[in-house]
């Protein structure tokens, strides 16, 4: 069966999308690392246990969150824990799983960034972009969303990296 290629302009909104996503993760790593002196993973990594129950998460529940080896994890929480922002501990519901639990100490340090991130959040997308604009970007995402994490998403490998 012949591949049912991108038209002009789909090849034209594709290509926009793939450089706009690696060019604002660089921004946003790169604006964090100069302000903050922490990387976006780790910025990151305390975003999504600030919003988990009681700060703490599986490590693999939160290497699945943020779509990352479960190895790349390990390394990035073991020097977080050196800085005392989280601390892990071994699961009470299973003897194999260790926890990730944000700390207060790390609690303060998202706080403390949170403001620099979302003004390059901010000054990067939001402010560059019209009301109807921004309600039509969000449209867009949550519909792209869906299509990769709902019932009709493809079928995804067993072996996927944040299960590694």
């Amino acid at each position: 069966m012949e591949p049912r290629w991108l038209t002009d302009e789909e090849q034209r909104a594709w290509r926009a999308y793939r450089d706009v996503t690696h060019l604002l993760e660089d921004a946003l790593d790169q604006r964090l690392r100069q302000t903050e002196g922490v990387s976006h993973l780790y910025y990151s990594v305390m975003g999504v246990l600030s919003e988990a129950p009681d700060r703490r998460l599986r490590m693999t529940d939160l290497a699945a969150q943020l779509k990352i080896p479960r190895t790349r994890l390990s390394y990035a929480v073991g020097r977080m824990e050196e800085l005392g922002w989280v601390r892990r501990e071994d699961s009470p519901d299973d003897g194999r799983s260790q926890l990730t639990v944000l700390t207060g100490e790390g609690m303060r340090t998202l706080e403390r960034i949170a403001p620099s991130y979302v003004a390059t959040v901010r000054a990067t997308v939001f402010d560059r972009l019209t009301p109807e604009q921004t309600r039509v970007f969000g449209e867009v995402c949550e519909i792209i969303r869906a299509g990769l994490t709902g019932p009709d998403r493809p079928p995804l490998p067993a072996d996927l990296p944040w299960r590694r």
